[in-house]
C-alpha cells in the first residue's frame, strides 16, 4: 500500500462552519428577493453528487460524452502543447477524463503534481487517494475551497495546466464568470494554460431534452436541493407541492432550471426564523447552464487576460474544448 500521508497534502481553505454560514446567507438573501434564486453549488451534497453522476449517464444528456469524445482525440496534443508539470482540476474527479489527462501528461514525461480543487473535503480526499494509487509517482496537493473565492496561491510546480471541464463554467452568470476567469488568470504564471469545456448553443429541443430526461433523474437532482435545505436549515419544503422546471431562455442563451410551486404555499426556514411565500406557478431558480458561441467565449477569455491557443468541437459540433494561455 502507498503511504498516503507523505504524498498527499490538503489545504483546507473553507471549513464546514464557513460553508454553513455561506449557505445561511445565500438562502436568506435568495429566498427573500425577486425572482427567488439559489446558487447551483448547494445541489452537491453526497446524494446530489450521486444523482448528477447518474444524470451524465442518461441517453438524453450529451455533454459528458461529447466532451469525452474531444478529449480522447486531442489529449496527446493537449499534453504536447502544455508541457505541464502541474495539472490543476477545478472540481476534483477520479473519472475517465481526469485520468486521460494525467496519463497523457505522464506519458509526455513532465507531470510532477496534481492539484484537485473541490468544496467537499471528503470528496477531495477520496479522489486524492484513488489518483495516487493509479499514479504513484506524482505529488498531490489538494485544495478544499470554493473556486469562486479561493484561487489565490495555487501550488504550482513548473508549467501548469488548469482543467475546468464538464461545462461547469456555464453554471455561473456572466459577472461571476468574469470574476472567476480574472482570478484564475492572476493565479497562473505566464504561459500556463487553461483547458475549458463549454457547451454550445443548439436547438431548444435538444437542450430541453437533456435537462428533462425521461428517467426523471434531473428532476430528482433538482428536488434534492430542497432536501438539503430541509436537513441543514430546518426548512419544511414539501416536494410533492413543486415540480422540476428546466426551459431554454432564448434571450440569455442558457437553460433556466429550478422548481415551480404547484399551489400558493408558505415555507418556513426554522434556522433562519423566516417564512417564505410562494405564489402558484412561482419559480425558485436553482441553476443555470449557459451555452456559448465561439466568438462569445473568445471575448470573455481575452477580457480576463487569456490568449487563444486551440478550439475544438466534437464531430456533431455540440460541445467545445478550448485551450487558453495566461498572458
Amino acid at each position: 500500500m502507498i503511504r498516503h500521508d507523505d504524498r498527499i497534502r490538503i489545504d483546507v481553505r473553507v471549513a464546514p462552519d464557513e460553508l454553513r454560514r455561506q449557505l445561511r446567507e445565500d438562502v436568506r438573501r435568495g429566498l427573500t428577493e425577486q425572482p427567488k434564486r439559489l446558487a447551483a453549488k448547494w445541489h452537491y451534497d453526497e446524494a446530489g453528487s450521486r444523482l448528477f453522476d447518474e444524470i451524465t449517464r442518461q441517453p438524453e444528456y450529451y455533454p459528458t460524452g461529447r466532451e469525452r469524445e474531444i478529449l480522447t482525440a486531442r489529449v496527446d496534443e493537449i499534453a504536447e502543447l502544455s508541457r505541464a508539470e502541474t495539472l490543476i482540476e477545478l472540481g476534483s474527479g477520479t473519472g475517465e477524463k481526469t485520468r486521460l489527462l494525467l496519463t497523457a501528461l505522464a506519458r509526455a514525461g513532465g507531470l510532477r503534481r496534481f492539484v484537485p480543487f473541490d468544496v467537499s473535503e471528503e470528496v477531495l480526499r477520496e479522489s486524492a487517494v484513488a489518483i495516487l494509487e493509479a499514479y504513484p509517482g506524482i505529488e498531490i496537493c489538494g485544495i478544499v475551497g470554493d473556486f469562486e473565492h479561493h484561487l489565490d496561491g495555487l501550488p504550482l510546480a513548473g508549467r501548469a495546466l488548469a482543467a475546468f471541464l464538464g461545462g461547469t463554467i456555464g453554471n455561473l452568470r456572466r459577472p461571476e464568470r468574469s470574476r472567476l476567469l480574472a482570478a484564475l488568470a492572476d493565479s497562473l504564471g505566464e504561459g500556463d494554460l487553461v483547458l475549458l469545456g463549454a457547451d454550445l448553443v443548439k436547438p431548444r429541443e435538444r437542450l430541453e431534452a437533456a435537462y428533462n430526461d425521461a428517467g426523471g433523474v434531473s428532476s430528482r437532482f433538482t428536488l434534492n436541493l430542497l432536501a438539503v435545505l430541509n436537513r441543514e436549515l430546518g426548512a419544511d419544503f414539501n416536494p410533492s407541492r413543486v415540480r422540476h422546471h428546466a426551459v431554454w431562455d432564448e434571450a440569455e442563451e442558457c437553460m433556466d432550471i429550478g422548481v415551480v410551486s404547484l399551489s400558493a404555499q408558505r415555507v418556513t426556514i426554522a434556522d433562519l426564523g423566516i417564512a417564505v411565500e410562494f405564489a402558484e406557478g412561482e419559480k425558485l431558480h436553482t441553476e443555470i447552464s449557459a451555452k456559448f458561441r465561439a466568438e462569445g467565449l473568445t471575448a470573455e477569455l481575452t477580457a480576463a487576460g487569456f490568449d487563444p491557443v486551440r478550439f475544438w468541437t466534437d464531430a456533431a459540433g455540440e460541445f467545445s474544448l478550448s485551450l487558453w494561455s495566461a498572458g
